[in-house]
This record gives structure tokens, C-alpha cells and sequence, in this order.
């Protein structure tokens, strides 16, 4: 890979950052210590076991979560699709379940059963905006009824023993904010953490993150705070920081789009690092020196997963850093994405889950943004009719491309 220097830009919020304050290298969620202090949100459709293992194998991520799972259908035997959600391997820990639903003795349940499948942490869904979610007073639609979540705090706490802990937004719309309260509300129920995101059910996934929301947040309770909300880039997970004083970061919608940039946050984390430690100015949060990359907190360096896959190409060597360079990290070349690509379509294959093909489909339009020439890939595997064609496409498309650039360069 080569080396990424941006120019001083603006953060998630659309103000300068002018504060360089490291993503924390450690948190601790009752008896589960994540480090770094980096988060893949849940996403519906995405972070299943295949996309998990294959983040966590890039390295920088330090907690992973499931897809939301509802919690009646945790409870319903024959239930495929939550069953499917909540599989997972020894290679994910820390691992936590996310949950949904309204009735406390049925997500009690479902929290028992979870704790019993060895996960590590039980979060609650409380901002999935989704219509379908939502009328059913699941997600985002409980936060109009504090009450009744206070009764699905009181009874999770009181069924499981592992660290229960809650995603929410920051309220139904701008006049019905109740971030601040709902937080207090957890801590008092006894939860471990609470993460935000910064934004109201009634914007989706519109607009701008409200990251003034977090730090009200933060300042009210003692427990961990997570934020979440347009974290695009590594220098936006450290203005968060800067700026709101959370404990960590969670990253959505980013991630598959760029699977590296839990690595970029770290590698920039320790940039920032040695950089105060040059001059003294103190701003590294409280990770001190980040871990070099090849003893990462994920044990994940360069060579071969349990399944085999090579990421030894995906995940770059350790960088060096330069006093004169200003914030360096690693950005995939060509052939790195290549790499990337045809790993993840194998993992999903050699997985065997049911909707391979519509999630090869699904992620080529993510996986190859900015790819010269993408379009002609997306249209060939949007036409391809199973996984191995996907694959074969991929291969062909890449190869010509990267053997035609060896070709060209050699004759330069």
C-alpha cells in the first residue's frame, strides 16, 4: 500500500479540527476490554459472520457486533434467520448480540439464550429507523416511551451476567430529544455503555451528525460512551474524540465502503502518538503509544486465518513514521483492493450462506468505488448468475488490469 497524507480538512460535524486527540487504545465494558477503542456498528444486511471475521482479520477493529436480531425470533425454534444472524466463531471475541424488541420478558429471554451461545456483550437496539422496525415499537420507535424502556433495561440487567449495553439516537425528531435522559436512565438500570448515533429517527441516515448530542451525553453520565455518526475517515474518528471527549468510536456505513479504515485509525492513532511524544503537547488521549500493526490487538498480523484465507496482501506491512510527514496511513492500491475483493467473495462462498450471490452483488458496488473501469465490473457481476462467476469475473477484470500496468511500467 501506499501512504495517504490529507490536507487539513474538516470533521464529521463540518467544523475545522483543530485538535489531535488519539481514538483511546483500550475500553473497558464491564469485564470485556476492547481495544482499540474502535466499534463495527451493526448494520442489517452486512455485518454477518463472513463480513465480521473479515474486519476483524484486517486488524484495528476492536469490538465486532452482529446484525440486529429480533428477539422474538431468537425465542421461535424454528427461526433460520436468527439463528443465522447469531452464528459466529471463537476467532470473533469480544463479539456482542444486538437485540430488538418491546416486551421485557421476551428480550430477557432472548438475552439469556445469548449469553448461553458465549457471547461476550448483549447490546439493545433503540435506532433502527426502519418503518417495518419501528411499528412494530422495535428500534427507534421505543424512544418516545421511556418508561417501557426503563422496564426492558431493568429486565435484561436482572437476566444475564454479561455486560448489557445500548445503541440509540438521539431522539424521534429535533423537538424530542431525549439522548441525555435515556443515557441516565441506562446507567441507573445498570447497563455498561451506551453508544449514540448522533441523529434523529426522523433524519435516517440524512443531514449532518449532531456530535454536540455525544459530548451532552458524556458529560451527564460516568459510564462509557461510544459515539457514532459520520466517522469517514481516520481524522474524523480522532475529531470526535477531540471534540466530544467519548470513550470510543463505532463506524457504519464506512466500513464496507472502506474495510481498512479501523486500520487507518489506528495507524494514524499511533502517528498522533509519537507525534506528542516528540513535542509534548499531550493530546493522545488515553491510549498512549499505540501497538505496533504486527501486534495488534486483534492477534491479527501477516499470514493466514483459520480458514486459510491469505491476507497477507490485504492487510498492509507496519508503516515507519517520518517527523516531517503529517498524518500517515495506509491507502489500498489497485492491487490491494483485488486482494480484498477476492478474499471476501471466497469467504462468502466457502461459508455457504444462502444469499451469497445477492451479497457479492450488493458489496461490488461498495468494494470497487473509485476503481477505474468499475462500472464494466459492476455490470458483469450484476449479470452473473452464481458465485463462481462473480468470483471468475472479479479475477479476470483485475488481473487484466494489474498484468497490463506490469506490462506498461516494465517498458517505462
Amino acid at each position: 500500500m501506499r501512504k495517504f497524507w490529507d490536507n487539513p480538512g474538516t470533521c464529521g460535524t463540518g467544523t475545522l479540527a483543530r485538535e489531535r486527540l488519539a481514538v483511546p487504545d483500550r475500553l473497558k465494558i464491564g469485564n470485556v476490554e476492547v481495544s482499540p477503542a474502535t466499534v463495527l456498528a451493526p448494520m442489517a444486511g452486512v455485518t454477518d459472520t463472513v463480513f465480521r471475521r473479515f474486519i476483524r482479520n484486517l486488524g484495528g477493529c476492536g469490538l465486532i457486533m452482529t446484525e440486529f436480531t429480533s428477539a422474538d425470533g431468537v425465542l421461535r425454534a424454528k427461526d433460520q434467520k436468527a439463528k443465522r444472524y447469531l452464528h459466529f466463531y471463537e476467532d470473533e471475541h469480544p463479539i456482542s448480540a444486538q437485540l430488538f424488541g418491546s416486551d421485557p420478558k421476551v428480550m430477557a429471554e432472548a438475552a439469556r439464550i445469548v449469553e448461553g451461545l458465549g457471547f461476550d456483550l448483549v447490546d439493545l437496539n433503540l435506532g433502527c429507523p426502519a418503518k417495518k422496525v419501528v411499528k412494530c415499537n422495535g428500534g427507534s420507535g421505543l424512544l418516545r416511551d421511556l418508561p417501557a424502556i426503563g422496564k426492558i433495561f431493568e429486565a435484561v440487567r436482572a437476566a444475564v451476567t454479561i455486560p448489557f449495553t445500548v445503541k440509540f439516537r438521539a431522539g424521534w425528531n429535533d423537538e424530542e430529544i431525549v439522548c441525555v435522559e435515556l443515557a441516565k436512565l441506562a446507567e441507573s438500570s445498570g447497563l455498561c455503555a451506551v453508544a449514540l448515533h448522533a441523529r434523529t429517527r426522523e433524519q435516517g441516515y440524512s443531514g449532518q451528525a449532531r456530535w454536540d448530542w455525544i459530548a451532552a451525553v458524556k458529560d451527564a453520565v460516568r459510564i462509557p460512551v461510544i459515539g457514532n455518526g459520520d466517522i469517514r475517515t481516520p481524522e474524523d474518528a480522532c475529531a470526535m474524540v477531540a471534540q466530544t471527549g467519548c470513550d470510543a468510536v463505532m463506524i457504519g456505513r464506512t466500513a464496507p465502503s472502506n474495510p481498512w479504515i479501523f486500520r487507518q485509525i489506528e495507524q494514524y492513532t499511533a502517528w498522533i502518538s509519537n507525534d506528542a511524544g516528540r513535542n509534548g503537547n499531550g493530546h493522545v488521549g488515553t491510549g498512549a503509544l499505540a501497538r505496533p500493526v504486527e501486534q495488534s490487538s486483534t492477534g491479527f498480523g501477516i499470514g493466514t486465518t483459520r480458514e486459510g484465507h491469505d491476507f497477507s496482501r490485504v492487510a498492509s506491512v507496519p508503516f515507519s513514521v517520518s517527523p516531517r510527514l503529517e498524518r500517515p496511513y495506509d491507502e489500498p492500491t489497485e492491487a490491494d483492493r483485488y486482494q480484498m475483493i477476492r478474499t471476501y467473495f471466497q469467504m462468502l462462498i466457502e461459508e455457504e450462506l444462502p444469499d451469497a450471490v445477492g451479497k457479492m452483488k450488493q458489496f461490488a458496488s461498495w468494494f470497487t468505488h473509485g476503481v477505474p473501469g468499475g462500472a464494466a465490473l459492476r455490470k458483469a457481476i450484476y449479470e452473473s448468475k452464481s458465485a463462481p462467476e462473480i468470483l471468475g469475473n472479479v479475477e479476470e477484470f483485475f488481473e487484466a488490469r494489474l498484468c497490463g500496468a506490469g506490462a506498461l511500467a516494465r517498458e517505462v
